[in-house]
């Protein structure tokens, strides 16, 4: 059987290693005679699995000890409830960075709970480049500022770490956590769906500190409730345990990699490849503003837009799948992940090459 080159946004390519052995896992974890699937999240085998993936999140990111470390449900946009629902605190605002589209969705759910203060907006720019540090407007009563690290649809990503004072910072890294080393001490909160860089669709990470946990406001879930889900490792209702365990093989694999220092010298160069090539082109074009641009979802046009679906049918001709643009904003959009070779990018110019002799 062969694989395609899979250069979908999520849920998103995961390592091969990974893949296979889970397959020879499946059936028969380490001797329990059982899948991880029909493991008891009380049973002494997942609970050796979730303090593995955890112990591995931690030293991969340098997490320091006063944060916790939780694996939820709902995703990111789960989250955009669930953040102001903790971290309000009292607060009766909270400040955003607008840069795309997963920003609206995060205000916009945000509002339901909060005065939402649009700090800085990339509209004037189209939602090209990421407002600078300078001109946000923040208020030092806020109860945390919002920002998106990296927008998964428009090709935007944060290559720095805001300053934000007092106030806690909040990121949503759905499709950049581990990409690259993160300072976690500089964010009050940390978190992203992992069908992206981690494993399937089902599990979150939130990484939040201390202090910011404890308060949240009456009407909260319990399972929504940070602290009673750091108060219960994350098991105050059942875990999406197969996830979890997924997590923890790919945690792994970046450990054998080198970890998140080589991860980022692995991704600089794969976004290279393409990016190189789209600014040698007449025929692409890709609108993220240099210093802003993402190094794992890379959107770009044709300059015929007649072309795209025959762009499209000779890539899946060739292998490659999952080229096509979100349908909010079109054009293509190839999503480079941790577990894409470059070879896979490679193979992607090769191609964009042959078709912009044909068709140029």
């Amino acid at each position: 059987m062969s694989r395609v080159i899979n250069f979908s946004a999520g849920p998103a390519v995961l390592p091969e290693s990974v893949l296979r052995q889970a397959a020879d896992e499946m059936l028969d974890w380490h001797g329990s005679g059982m899948s991880v699937m029909e493991m008891s999240h009380r049973g002494k085998e997942f609970i050796a699995i979730h303090a593995e993936a955890e112990a591995l999140l931690r030293e991969l990111l340098a997490i320091p000890a006063n944060y916790k470390v939780l694996f939820m449900q709902g995703g990111a946009i789960g989250e955009n409830a669930i953040v102001p629902m903790n971290l309000l605190r009292g607060k009766a605002s909270a400040d955003y960075i607008h840069t795309g589209e997963w920003s609206k969705k995060s205000i916009a759910e945000a509002k339901k709970y909060a005065k939402v203060n649009v700090a800085a907006s990339a509209e004037a720019s189209r939602f090209t480049s990421v407002p600078a540090r300078e001109t946000w407007q923040l208020d030092p009563d806020a109860a945390y500022v919002h920002i998106c690290a990296n927008e998964t649809i428009g090709g935007v990503e944060y290559h720095f770490t805001p300053d934000t004072g007092a106030v806690p910072l909040v990121a949503d890294m759905s499709s950049n956590i581990l990409s690259r080393p993160v300072d976690v001490s500089k964010y009050g909160l940390i978190y992203g769906g992992a069908q992206k860089n981690i494993g399937p669709a089902g599990l979150t990470i939130v990484i939040v500190r201390d202090d910011l946990i404890g308060q949240a406001h009456p009407f909260t879930p319990s399972a929504f409730d940070y602290k009673q889900q750091a108060d219960n490792d994350s098991m105050l209702n059942t875990p999406p345990t197969y996830a979890v365990y997924i997590a923890g093989l790919v945690f792994r694999w970046i450990k054998a990699r080198g970890g998140l220092a080589a991860m980022a010298e692995h991704n600089r160069v794969k976004a290279k490849i393409l990016y190189d090539y789209l600014d040698r082109s007449a025929f692409y074009s890709n609108p993220v503003a240099r210093a802003d641009r993402s190094l794992m979802n890379v959107p770009f046009r044709l300059k015929d837009e007649a072309l795209d679906d025959a762009f499209l049918k000779g890539a899946q001709a060739r292998g490659m799948v999952q080229l096509k643009g979100h349908r909010s904003v079109g054009g293509m959009r190839a999503s480079i992940y941790n577990a894409m070779p470059v070879e896979g990018v490679q193979a992607l110019v090769d191609y964009m090459k042959e078709f912009e002799a044909q068709h140029g």
